[in-house]
């Protein structure tokens, strides 16, 4: 028998599906991406929450007329099946395959390329402006989840929605969940939301009451709609949205695709902004997703019967290697304290904050506010260290200027994801971070070689009196050179072998392939002086001065773009001294937006790769 899925070949097809066989057709569509995403990754939990609310979407839009605007994005595989890419999820997150995330260049039904949270509410409000001045007719539609509104863009942009006087449609898909389970007074007040069926009942019941009484049943009826707010205000903790300014529709069941398309067909009539607030179960469908939404949030590959990663190594990675070191700093000093943005199991704080529940805060998706957090914290006598994704800490560029580092406080920065980190593409490589915190005066900079570096340089960050930022990388530790482990000291690199010609400065995760670059080019008869930074700011100029006098060949190694990073800070000494009689090789991510891919996979496209890197100097020589 064939599948419903197979007709839907392109946008607007599912308009053709039977209303009789939504369910079914929910169903394939479930069973598709659980088969999908347990060959390639990706992200799993959010998506099944979201099937019957896409399609709803779908049957409601016309595309690529109508707008539509992902919060964060990841949730947006139903819309890609819906929009003719079905074919594609074969390759999902592979290098030049289909992205995890919208994607304009994908397809015009994609509104807006997205990745971080709390955006979506402003870009579509740009977009309905923008049709209004046209003078257009369109839809536009803003899906976020409920985890999106701990984030103070969306509040801005709530405010500034309230104004209008124009349809705009704000979907809040509210699962009780971002990644982790949301925090805050927010939340709080959405659970009240959720449970406000005796408002909603009260007032359905009413209403039929008295329109079944002859002659004034329906007068009454309009009088105490145009009376509603007093109702809601008597039944409900607050009216948050109403007093924005916006109407507020729900909470409507998320499952329940009829419910939502008369909100919707309601919702579009207002000529104004209106809130749909609908109540959905992230990882709907599959049972394991159900029971354990963080952990199928995001997936290796997986065996479907028991949920089991398919990932062979299990090396300890460098998050775990954080996580391990952070609740040993806690037990040997009460003054540390961690803090992270709704991600305590993305950055290896879900332990310390079981062992130090009162040393552990999760402030949402609100980086600004936990830098700025952390600084206070620190002001009190107290070791905060905050741990944040590094494409994610670039939300907090002037907090950590000028709330920590203007004021020299001690605010550790565990900087994971630094690099390129792979499959989740250009809205999540972690290649700008060293260009955008190592200029910023009081700021010391560091990434560690391997996974005893990391626990070593935690550990000095915790005892330095001022701010420190240390960038590591995603996926497995590197163990190697575990002899190789002189003391930290302030800005000064590690020399790690000792050789001529060539001098190869690396940076953290590179130091692991400049061991290898040195071993290929020991067969080969040249033999390299391998440098271990350490820092990228302060920069040890004392070993630059003996590496100019000793070898013919400067060449840095680093994860990330070009300008502003390491190698340019080594490029711009060398043109401050004026040193003539020695070549320099800057090998780094070029200044670009770096595509999804596997980590080798990319390496190898970019020239990281050590095969490529000897190449280059043998060149060079």
């Amino acid at each position: 028998m064939p599948k419903l899925l197979d007709s839907i070949n392109q946008a607007n097809d599912i308009k053709k599906i039977d209303q009789r066989d939504h369910d079914k057709l929910a169903e394939e569509i479930r069973s598709f991406l659980i088969q999908n995403v347990s060959k390639t990754g990706g992200h799993l939990a959010s998506n099944l929450g979201v099937v019957e609310l896409t399609m709803a979407l779908h049957l409601f839009l016309g595309f690529p007329q109508d707008k539509l605007v992902w919060d964060v994005g990841h949730q947006a595989y139903v819309h890609k099946v819906l929009t003719g890419r079905k074919e594609l999820f074969s390759s999902l997150r592979q290098i030049d395959g289909l992205s995890g995330f919208p994607k304009r260049e994908e397809s015009q039904c994609d509104s807006f390329d997205t990745g971080h949270s709390s955006t979506a509410i402003s870009a579509a409000l740009g977009l309905v402006k923008a049709r209004d001045l046209s003078g257009g007719s369109n839809k536009v539609v803003a899906v976020l989840g409920d985890g999106a509104l701990t984030g103070g863009m969306a509040f801005e942009a709530l405010n500034n929605a309230g104004r209008l006087k124009t349809n705009f449609i704000i979907v809040l898909n509210d699962n009780n969940m971002s990644i982790s389970e949301n925090v805050g007074g927010l939340a709080n007040y959405l659970g009240k939301l959720r449970t406000s069926s005796g408002y909603t009942g009260f007032k359905e019941n009413m209403e039929s009451t008295l329109n079944q009484m002859p002659g004034v049943g329906k007068v009454l009826v309009e009088k105490l709609k145009r009376s509603k707010d007093a109702i809601k205000y008597f039944m409900l903790p607050s009216m948050f949205f109403e007093d924005m300014g916006l109407t507020y529709i729900g909470p409507i069941d998320g499952h329940n695709i009829s419910q939502m398309l008369m909100a919707f067909d309601a919702a579009s009539r207002a000529k104004k902004a209106v809130v749909v607030h609908v109540i959905t179960k992230k990882g709907k469908g599959y049972q394991l997703a159900e029971n354990y939404p963080a952990r199928f949030h995001s997936v290796e590959p997986f065996d479907i019967k028991s949920g089991a990663s398919l990932r062979e190594d299990k090396t300890p990675s460098y998050t775990k290697t954080f996580s391990d070191a952070m609740i040993r700093l806690a037990r040997e000093n009460k003054k540390v304290v961690a803090i992270t943005a709704a991600m305590p199991f993305g950055t290896g704080l879900y332990d310390f904050k079981k062992q130090f529940p009162d040393r552990f805060f999760d402030v949402g998706i609100a980086e600004q506010h936990a830098v700025t957090f952390a600084a206070g914290f620190a002001m009190g006598g107290y070791k905060p260290v905050v741990a944040i994704y590094s494409t994610f800490l670039q939300r907090a560029y002037d907090q950590i200027i000028h709330d920590v580092c203007i004021n020299g406080l001690p605010v550790v920065f565990a900087i994971d994801r630094a690099g390129i980190s792979g499959r989740d593409g250009k809205t999540h490589q972690g290649t700008f971070d060293l260009s955008f915190l190592s200029h910023i005066p009081n700021l010391l900079v560091m990434a560690p070689k391997n996974k005893y570096e990391l626990e070593e340089m935690l550990r000095y960050a915790v005892d330095y009196n001022g701010p420190v930022a240390i960038r590591y990388p995603k996926g497995d530790a590197y163990t190697g050179l575990a002899d190789h482990q002189a003391p930290i000291e302030y800005g000064k690199a590690e020399k790690l072998m000792e050789g001529t010609d060539v001098a190869i400065l690396a940076v953290g995760s590179m130091v692991k392939t400049g061991v290898e670059v040195v071993e290929v080019l020991a067969a080969q008869g040249i033999t390299p002086t391998l440098i271990n930074a350490r820092f990228v700011s302060p920069i040890d100029k004392e070993i630059l001065e003996e590496l100019f006098e000793k070898h013919k060949l400067i060449v840095t190694l680093e994860e990330n773009v070009k300008s502003g990073g390491y190698g340019q800070k080594v490029a711009d000494y060398l043109c401050e001294r004026d040193v003539r009689n020695v070549k320099f090789l800057n090998i780094s991510v070029p200044d670009q937006f770096i595509e999804h891919g596997g980590v080798n996979e990319l390496h190898q496209r970019f020239g990281l790769d050590p095969q490529s890197i000897v190449n280059r100097i043998i060149e060079m020589l």
